[in-house]
């Protein structure tokens, strides 16, 4: 699955239409209740980690490619404090959610 980025490479404008931000909270709600319908179709915890997982490891691989083209082209590097924090975020939330100790 494409991420957000990469669907609005070409056209990154078109993130601040409000239909286009409203879009990409309802295909966030989405994907949540698909891993919670997954989760509730297994109960199994195990699961949920693993899915929590992939997505991290696809994060990571956007932000080591986006780094490639920065240093390819000379852009100013990302933000990488805020991706971090927004990542710890993201998985804390869902181990919340899951009722996943850490």
């Amino acid at each position: 699955m494409k991420s957000i980025r990469e669907i609005f490479k070409n056209n990154p404008s078109l993130l601040d239409e409000p239909e286009v931000v409203q879009l990409l909270e309802y295909c966030e709600q989405l994907q949540d209740e698909i891993v919670e319908f997954k989760f509730q179709k297994t109960n199994n915890k195990e699961l949920a980690m693993l899915d929590m997982l992939k997505e991290v490891i696809k994060g990571c691989d956007v932000i080591e490619k986006e780094q490639a083209e920065h240093e390819r082209f000379g852009y100013d590097s990302p933000n990488y404090q805020e991706t971090i924090s927004n990542l710890k975020r993201c998985i804390l939330k869902r181990c919340q959610d899951e009722k996943i100790y850490l």
